[in-house]
């Protein structure tokens, strides 16, 4: 497995527990269960939810799964 692989892995299993939709970043944050502090790491590469959440635009929400919101972030950091 890939590092864009476990990453998206990880955030899925972070908000395995939110509610969908989620429709604002502040919301996004708090289902995180350590909040912004919430780290994936895979090798060296290591984000945190509050760095990621920086890649994501107003016009990214609502989102519908925590798919959505991993392929968006994995996407965008270039992993």
């Amino acid at each position: 497995m890939n590092v864009a692989d476990i990453i998206k892995k990880q955030i899925i299993g972070a908000l395995a527990d939110a509610a969908f939709p989620i429709a604002t970043p502040e919301e996004l944050l708090k289902a995180f269960p350590m909040g912004a502090d919430t780290t994936c790491q895979a090798g060296d590469v290591k984000v945190t939810a509050g760095e990621a959440g920086k890649l994501l635009r107003v016009e990214d929400f609502p989102f519908s799964c925590a798919q959505e919101v991993a392929a968006i972030i994995v996407e965008r950091a270039a992993l």
